[in-house]
């Protein structure tokens, strides 16, 4: 898993309140055995049409949206059913974080164990943000807080194992075997 600690990003707006997991990546997509290229199916009955043709409509296949890497979602973003995918879609894709805010609890777990911040910011913050496509956005996990483009340092909470995993590119696993000298030695010890 890659580090995060601060990195900046321009922002794609995708407004919709509720988004599912179904959404962010159809179910006909759960049955792929890797990681890699999943981001293809990110959104894909949103990006593309019945025959596969680009729907140029939709946000993400708007030129402004091509080196997005922060995602600012509407309300509730990531609720329905517990699936991983939808974590990994967004990373493939080229998402670092998910702005929003509030996250399904499980999305949420989901994205931070795979490297992908979610960012949970206040209506006003959120609003602004919506009023404002296409910014750049400043993500400072060190000390926990994006920076707007006008210079305004706005907190965002988050879990501080989760914190502490992206800050050192680890994770859950990696923490543990990092402890292994650790672990044997108590084991030996019993």
């Amino acid at each position: 898993m890659e580090k995060i600690k601060t990195f900046s990003a321009n922002t794609v707006n995708l407004p919709n309140e509720d988004i599912d997991t179904d959404q962010i990546i159809p179910a006909r997509f759960l049955t792929r055995q890797t990681t890699d290229g999943i981001g293809e199916c990110l959104f894909a009955d949103w990006r593309f049409d019945k025959s596969g043709k680009p729907n140029e409509d939709f946000i993400l296949n708007q030129p402004e949206s091509t080196d997005a890497g922060i995602l600012v979602a509407g309300h509730n973003f990531g609720c329905g059913s517990s699936r991983e995918h939808a974590a990994w879609s967004l990373v493939d894709y080229g998402f670092r974080a998910v702005v929003s805010t509030s996250f399904a609890d499980i999305f949420q777990n989901n994205a931070l164990k795979n490297g992908l911040l979610t960012i949970v910011v206040d209506s006003d913050t959120h609003k602004w943000l919506m009023e404002h496509p296409a910014t750049e956005l400043i993500v400072d996990l060190e000390n926990t807080e994006i920076i707007l483009e006008n210079s305004k340092a706005i907190s965002f909470p988050i879990d501080s194992f989760a914190r502490y995993c992206l800050l050192h590119g680890v994770d859950q696993l990696g923490y543990i075997l990092k402890h292994d000298p650790e672990i044997t030695a108590y084991e030996n010890q019993q």
